[in-house]
């Protein structure tokens, strides 16, 4: 449906075969296992639309894109992508594609519009049963997350979310019901997307719902940024421990799944060779990802954290131990971009992005010298360092000792620009290049022993971008937001070669 022009063509067969190192090789050099995921990634408050449909609550996103000036294009997420309406066209697209997995998350609202103090939202429960029979029907696997962001407001109303224990409880019989009603076809889960974002984000800069911080970090009506993003962080590794408990004990045994949580990675380059600048960047990582991952797989908040923050970090009593050793299956992983990291705990350094003492005085930058450390995207924070996908899945093998990872999301940013052409919309090459090249490292790492079992491309359609609203496009296709049109870019037709390439290479194998 899209129209490529001739040198879009050109570029994107020269990004297709970037170099000999190019995954479309001989059958015998792909490193993919015979069933690994391909797929796109989404989530309910950026796709679905629908947001008091068929007797949907509201979430603490929709409360919060309706206050005026949260979202940079004044914009919300009312109707999105309706992909609520639109599931089996979408569906289509993924067809197109080839892609075996189908990343997205449920809209607890929908599901619980009053969580545990109301009753479940059967017309909620048959959208999914829909959306779940469609994709198997196509032969794609549901990858279900079981928070993307989204909580019904109830909960913030009644306790103040993940700032109380509470949400615990909330969060398992949330978890129950889903697994009840889906667990007999969906045999991946996630039980939260981001986690540290999602606390980074709510309760240290207050940009994200609910929107709580101290004046140095933000500008928000109430909040701590010192003190609650780790009380909300320690309720949702809770939520989590308690969510793969019930998996464990009522339906692992009978529904066969595996569950797991998603942390977003980012990988730290120490800014210089000093001791100093490397123990910032392991303080950088104890800080951002390790933070959640360290307590699940552990049973422990990491070193660095407890050195530096000390009786700040809540306790796990011992009936929390004993959950926690639950784990889970697999690692999701979220990566798009890398930074330098100074420290500023041994040596002085400018204010800035990691630099206060509970962000582990570790100040992130992307430049050096002037020099950034890969090529701008059209995202402040978004460069392109292949590298950094290499160093990070291999960083995360290395401590976790291999535990199965799956890359959740990856993709690439395009301004939303009106003065072009959809012609030169489509014809994404920057994208192609930005996701062969994080393959490429990927696929080194994966040679050198680790064990990835998915890669899932953010996103499968242009949508809502959080607090960018409309003014960011990711999707392997174009959507008209006036229209929804959806219009395949180049990237989806680089995506689909790729992806029917290494089908083919494991099925000759």
């Amino acid at each position: 449906m899209g129209f490529v022009s001739l040198y879009g063509v050109l570029l994107l067969l020269q990004a297709i075969n970037l170099s000999e190192s190019s995954h479309l090789k001989s059958v015998k050099d792909s490193p993919f296992p015979p069933n690994f995921l391909f797929g796109t990634a989404s989530s309910s408050y950026q796709f679905e639309g629908a947001y008091l449909s068929d007797g949907k609550g509201l979430s603490n996103w929709d409360v919060h894109t309706h206050i005026p000036g949260k979202i940079i294009d004044g914009s919300n997420g009312d109707v999105a992508v309706d992909q609520y309406h639109r599931y089996q066209e979408d569906i289509d697209l993924m067809v197109s594609l080839g892609v075996n997995s189908y990343r997205f998350s449920i809209s607890w609202a929908r599901i619980l519009p009053k969580g545990r103090f109301g009753d479940v939202n059967f017309v909620g429960i048959r959208y999914y049963n829909k959306l779940i029979d469609a994709l198997l029907l196509k032969g794609i696997q549901p990858f279900v997350t079981l928070v993307h962001f989204d909580l019904p407001q109830e909960l913030e109303a009644r306790y103040k979310g993940f700032l109380s224990s509470e949400s615990q409880k909330d969060f398992g019989y949330y978890a129950n019901i889903c697994f009840k009603y889906f667990g007999d076809r969906v045999k991946l889960w996630a039980t939260f997307n981001e986690p540290n974002y999602q606390v980074i984000l709510g309760y240290r800069s207050g940009q994200f719902p609910p929107s709580r911080c101290s004046s140095y970090f933000g500008n928000c009506t109430e909040g701590n940024s010192e003190n609650e993003p780790f009380v909300a962080a320690h309720n949702i590794i809770l939520s989590h421990a308690t969510a793969v408990q019930i998996y464990r004990t009522k339906y692992e045994k009978d529904q066969g799944g595996s569950i797991g949580i998603v942390v977003h990675f980012h990988w730290f380059e120490p800014i210089s060779n000093s001791t100093a600048d490397k123990l910032a960047s392991e303080r950088a990582q104890a800080f951002f990802s390790n933070w959640f991952l360290d307590p699940i797989i552990f049973g422990k908040y990491p070193r660095e954290m407890v050195e530096i923050l000390g009786s700040t970090l809540p306790e796990f009593s011992n009936n929390d131990q004993e959950k926690l050793k639950n784990g889970l299956d697999f690692i999701g992983i979220n990566h798009y971009t890398s930074f330098y990291v100074q420290d500023c705990m041994y040596s002085s350094c400018k204010i800035g992005r990691g630099s206060s003492e509970t962000e582990g005085f570790c100040r992130q930058t992307q430049q050096r010298n002037g020099v950034p450390i890969g090529q701008p995207t059209d995202s402040d924070i978004l460069y392109v360092y292949p590298d950094g996908m290499e160093k990070m899945v291999t960083y995360v093998k290395d401590r976790y000792k291999n535990v199965p990872m799956i890359i959740t999301e990856n993709g690439y940013d395009e301004a939303n620009n009106p003065k072009l052409s959809i012609e030169e919309v489509v014809d994404d090459v920057r994208r192609v290049e930005y996701i062969s090249g994080y393959l490429d490292a990927l696929t080194t790492a994966m040679r050198k022993g680790a064990d990835v079992r998915g890669y899932f491309v953010w996103s499968l359609l242009d949508n809502f971008e959080w607090t960018g609203g409309y003014t960011h496009r990711f999707g392997l296709h174009y959507v008209d937001f006036a229209t929804l049109e959806r219009i395949p870019k180049s990237s989806a037709t680089w995506f689909k070669e790729f992806v029917a390439t290494h089908k083919l290479s494991k099925s000759n194998i």
